[in-house]
């Protein structure tokens, strides 16, 4: 694991750090890595930044994986930390374990997990789950018709146990799963469309 410089400390008492995990390959997607599919007019990933940023918080660390060079080089990603999971083709699980260990030390009291192929979650429920943030025994969850999905927020207590379980490209579902009477779930399916960017035909949804 490598990082790039910090260019501004970790935010004093801004309790809740964004986690983006943006290493995924596109492989259904011809191997387009999913971090630089233009939404906007820019890399999608500036865009994922930029609503953790709006949401909230001020520290924001990106998980990259392939073309992680081109990433760097075509995305403006300044102020976040950059954090290389070597081993991304393993799938989310391996990217979870390597961002949510760039967190340690930093003085966080949770992340907030999001996914660079979900353009469609916006601010208000990246917002909500954030609002959720009680302590670092925390665990929230945002909810599309009752349904988990994400982002979701990781208290400070729960990061080691998701390390040792987060495989594959199941992530955190089984630690979930297992503590799913801690888990808050937000309801957020008014404010935000949870689809993934998979296939040529989800394009679609980019602007």
């Amino acid at each position: 694991m490598t990082t790039e410089p910090i260019y501004a400390r970790p935010g004093e008492g801004n309790e809740v750090a964004g986690l983006l995990l943006a290493a995924g390959g596109g492989r259904r997607l011809g191997g387009r890595p999913k971090a630089l599919l233009e939404h906007r007019g820019r890399p999608l990933v500036e865009h994922a930044v930029r609503v953790l940023r709006d949401a909230g918080c001020a520290q924001v660390h990106v998980v990259l994986g392939a073309s992680s060079d081109a990433v760097r080089a075509r995305a403006s990603l300044r102020d976040c930390v950059l954090v290389d999971n070597p081993d991304w083709e393993e799938g989310m699980g391996s990217s979870l374990r390597v961002g949510l260990a760039s967190l340690g030390g930093t003085g966080a009291g949770a992340a907030l997990v999001s996914l660079v192929d979900q353009p469609g979650i916006g601010v208000a429920a990246t917002a909500r789950v954030r609002a959720a943030y009680r302590s670092p025994s925390t665990l929230a969850a945002a909810a599309y018709e009752g349904q988990r999905g994400h982002p979701v927020l990781f208290g400070r207590d729960h990061w080691a146990g998701i390390g040792t379980t987060a495989t594959g490209d199941r992530g955190a579902r089984d630690y979930l799963r297992a503590h799913a009477d801690a888990v808050t779930l937000i309801e957020c399916g008014e404010v935000a469309d949870a689809y993934d960017i998979d296939t040529a035909e989800d394009l679609i949804h980019l602007e």
